[in-house]
């Protein structure tokens, strides 16, 4: 699964002016004593009142499930059939325990089949015109109980492992009459069944049917042992209107129109999984056939409207699918491989084996391609068929094997099609979101104690856990890397896993006991913030490196730290040196005839640590332009921009607008406004050529901000006005927002043309513009574009919608933004966060007319006590009454939101 993010900005990046990659930690004791890792005793963990969270027992062995549903779309219901073929695990029983949640049962029986006549074929794979022959079927009734979501069946008799038997129930699932609703921060929601826009009452939003089954929510559309330790084949017959296409996993075996407006669509999965990777999907979608990959289906489930450009959202998908493939020695696993964009999504996207499922921010056209895309999204999914689908992790404490490895697969695809650099730009990204979630809280990647399987969906799992993951891979080395996950994932295909079995995977390929490595980075929490220290001793003619651990040792252990150290002579000789920090303070020294112009600690960039490295901006310079990898150049700038009106410093901000990766150049558009006086003339002409031709949207559009917002010239209007004729929206945004500056007038009315506009880029450009110039004239835009901005992007617009309203003159306008904010605080859909905003601009409101009938009826007591008998104070009264009675209405809306 990839998780939302509350992101508030349009296009995103590595913000370089803070650095905030490397987080500086504080100067500690220099007496530090000297501690060793063969000394140092497990540190206490601190107090935890949750449950140990065990692997699920198994008492009985899913070996099938065939389900039968047809959809009453006005009451939200699923009606179903459920065949379950099981076994005892291995003890004797005579009990099934089902999960099924929030259900209406209506029948459960044992169920025998007698095998169909001979002679009598099954219907081909791809036929699409007859379904199976009937079996001959006999059912008994068997005795259960239902309570507490979970269905116990009594099977009549005691059942041997080495016996199957066969379950029937007919079923309503009722996801929208759960009594209690749960979801998190991560999986907003999680009553597995959703009916999107039932009875098409909402514009401009398509009717669909889809599911979401981790944690553990298929148990409310179909009864199931909802743990991720099981396993099952499938079948899924889904009756549909026969406008409507449909998707599951594996393949469309047959497809039959029943004569009466509806149509059967069989799809079957002849490869076990866990059942929370089981999917349904139903809506009038486009499906767009990729080429076939190694003679598998290739497929994009998309909207028609967005059917032209499936491919170039999806696109490079053939291609993984060979990269990965190759790389992992371990072929696709599944029959065929779909993606699906569906509406209101609770989460980013997910994984369900053979068909991902993706939320609408997928969709885009090929010119809103050119702002960003989520290539990594598509990768991180796909490297889950693998890590993830076909080996599970056994419990939700073990969730890591599965999120730490999708997400090192975004790196690694990112490293093949667009190489290191990009690669570890995108690294840098996620190293930065966890050390920010690591500051206020930091458990152990893989942990056994929490309050709710759903807090395992965090910045540990994702972010720490794919940087723990490059660490290994630079410390084994790719062959055995790579060597050692073929293994792993060859040795427990189809099953489940916990973490040993990966240490053990590398261990036998490497022949090397990692228990160290192991302990310290998956089963412990925390990081190392280190403070480095470099100098030169010239009579012994030696540099030297001091490294302190500084972490607090009473809650973080003691680091093993293999890393890398190079030594830049004046020669241009660079000798690599490979120490293993061990203590919490050490000094290595390198032989050096001369003083070194750098010291690269870690030089290949792999620790996750905060680091506190003393260089001065002669040797941050000599860094940027020598050293080779972006994260050499990213340490560098993002140094430099703490002493950016050093002469040195300022050289190296203005020298990184020319650097060759794109998200540097961005980052150093932002650093120039610290720089030293007396450049501006050097910087414009610069961003001036940046605006007109670089390649990348973002710098571009990234230029045209800058020059807007630091320079008066009225030159620039006409870089501005081509801006608007650029093909990215970023671009347009920012060329108009430049325009309004300096002639608003202007501005407004060149974005008139753009109100009907779908990019969210050129909506907030505007969204801005109306809020800081807008009158109630502008106030359509904001109704008529509201359902253009989703997820966290919401945010963006209650916002700049509540600036605008608090600048209008009528009532009836900000009552009208009012009647939009409640109806977003009130989508059970929506993310809290922005239920929050939308709740809070209302508030604020209020507070806005309770601000006007306060300094109105001071005017007029005012007036009052200087003359009793004064007239003419009719308009104040009016004032206070009408601010009143608007504070009054506003109030009541905010309240029936709590």
């Amino acid at each position: 699964m990839k998780l939302n993010a509350p992101v508030f900005v349009i296009a995103v990046s590595i913000t370089l002016s803070s650095c905030g990659l490397f987080k500086k930690s504080p100067e500690k004791n220099e007496e530090l004593a000297v501690i060793n890792l063969d000394t140092v005793q497990a540190l206490p963990e601190p107090p935890a009142p949750q449950e140990y969270q065990a692997s699920e027992k198994r008492v009985n062995d899913l070996l099938h499930t065939k389900l039968d549903v047809s959809f009453d779309w006005s009451k939200q219901y699923l009606y179903g059939k459920a065949t379950i073929t099981a076994k005892p695990y291995f003890y004797p029983t005579s009990t099934l325990t089902l999960d099924a949640r929030g259900m209406e049962i209506k029948e459960v029986s044992l169920q025998k089949s007698e095998q169909a006549p001979a002679g009598v074929k099954q219907p081909a794979k791809g036929k699409t015109n007859e379904p199976a022959p009937a079996a001959n079927l006999t059912k008994t009734p068997l005795k259960y109980k239902y309570e507490n979501e979970e269905l116990v069946i009594d099977l009549g008799r005691e059942y041997k492992h080495t016996e199957e038997f066969t379950v029937f129930i007919e079923y309503v699932a009722k996801p929208n009459e759960l009594k209690a609703k749960g979801g998190s921060a991560a999986i907003t929601d999680d009553k597995g069944l959703y009916f999107i826009n039932p009875e098409g009452k909402e514009k401009n939003k398509p009717v669909q049917i889809w599911t979401q089954g981790e944690t553990q929510s298929s148990s409310v559309w179909y009864p199931t042992i909802d743990r991720p330790n099981e396993r099952q084949t499938q079948e899924i017959y889904m009756t549909v209107d026969k406008k409507y296409t449909t998707l599951s996993n594996g393949d469309l075996v047959f497809s039959t129109d029943n004569g009466d407006g509806t149509r059967t669509d069989c799809w079957k999965s002849e490869l076990p999984f866990a059942p929370y990777l089981t999917m349904m999907a139903v809506g009038e979608f486009a499906v767009v056939k990729d080429n076939k990959w190694r003679g598998k289906e290739v497929n994009y489930y998309i909207e028609k409207e967005y059917e032209p450009h499936a491919k170039a959202i999806f696109g490079n998908t053939p291609e993984m699918l060979e990269f990965y493939s190759n790389k992992l020695g371990v072929e696709y696993p599944w029959s065929k491989y779909s993606q699906v964009v569906v509406r209101d999504y609770v989460s980013g996207a997910m994984e369900n084996v053979s068909a991902t499922l993706h939320g609408e921010f997928l969709n885009a056209t090929e010119r809103e391609l050119l702002d960003s895309d989520h290539e990594d999204v598509i990768a991180h999914e796909l490297f889950h068929q693998w890590f993830g689908d076909l080996v599970t992790c056994e419990s939700w404490s073990n969730l890591p094997l599965n999120e730490s490895f999708a997400t090192y697969g975004e790196y690694l695809w990112i490293e093949h099609k667009y190489g290191r650099d990009a690669a570890d730009v995108h690294s840098a990204e996620s190293r930065a979101g966890y050390l920010a979630e690591a500051a206020r809280k930091q458990v152990n990647l893989i942990r056994f104690q929490y309050d709710d399987k759903e807090d395992m969906f965090d910045g540990h799992s994702y972010n720490k856990g794919g940087q723990v993951l490059h660490m290994l891979r630079r410390y084994v080395g790719d062959d055995a890397f790579f060597t050692a996950l073929k293994t792993y994932l060859e040795t427990h295909k189809y099953s489940s896993v916990e973490i040993h079995d990966l240490r053990l995977a590398f261990e036998k390929v490497t022949g090397e006991d990692l228990n160290w490595f192991f302990n310290q980075w998956f089963l412990s929490s925390g990081h190392p913030d280190l403070l480095i220290r470099t100098s030169y001793d010239a009579a012994a003619k030696k540099s030297k490196v001091n490294i302190k651990q500084v972490q607090d040792f009473s809650k973080t252990r003691l680091f093993k730290l293999p890393v890398y150290v190079d030594i830049y002579s004046a020669n241009n000789e660079v000798k690599r040196h490979r120490i293993t920090i061990t203590k919490a303070e050490e000094t290595f020294e390198f032989a050096a005839e001369e003083k070194p112009l750098l010291v690269n600690v870690d030089a290949e960039k792999m620790l996750l640590c905060t680091k506190d490295e003393l260089k001065t901006p002669a040797e941050w310079a000599f860094q940027y332009h020598n050293a080779p990898l972006f994260l050499d150049r990213y340490e560098a700038i993002g140094e430099s921009a703490s002493t950016a009106k050093d002469s040195v410093s300022t050289h190296v901000i203005i020298s990184a607008l020319n650097d060759k990766l794109h998200d540097i150049r961005y980052g150093a558009i932002g650093m120039l406004k610290d720089i030293k006086p007396g450049h501006e003339k050097e910087v414009k002409a610069k961003l001036v050529e940046l605006a007109k031709s670089d390649p990348k949207a973002l710098v571009r559009s990234g230029a045209i901000e800058y020059l807007a917002a630091h320079y008066e010239d009225n030159d620039l209007q006409a870089l501005y006005k081509s801006g608007m004729d650029d093909k990215a929206y970023s671009v347009i945004g920012a060329s108009l927002s430049g325009i309004a500056k300096s002639n608003p007038e202007e501005g407004m009315k060149l974005a008139k043309q753009y109100e009907t506009e779908k990019s969210v880029q050129v909506l907030y450009a505007l969204a801005d513009l109306y809020s800081k110039h807008g009158s109630d004239e502008n106030n359509s835009f904001f109704v008529n574009s509201e359902d253009n901005f989703s997820g966290f992007e919401k945010i963006g617009y209650i916002t700049q919608y509540a600036a605008f309203l608090k600048r209008v003159k009528k009532d009836e306008t900000v009552n009208s933004g009012a009647a939009i904010f409640e109806s977003i605080a009130k989508d059970p859909g929506i993310s809290k966060w922005v239920a929050y905003y939308a709740k809070k601009s209302i508030k604020d409101l209020a507070t806005m007319y309770e601000d006007r009938e306060s300094i109105a009826a001071q005017k007029l007591k005012t007036i009052k006590e200087a003359n009793p008998n004064a007239g003419g104070t009719q308009e104040l009264e009016s004032v206070v009454a009408a601010s009143k009675a608007q504070k009054d209405k506003l109030l009541e809306i905010y309240n029936g939101l709590k």
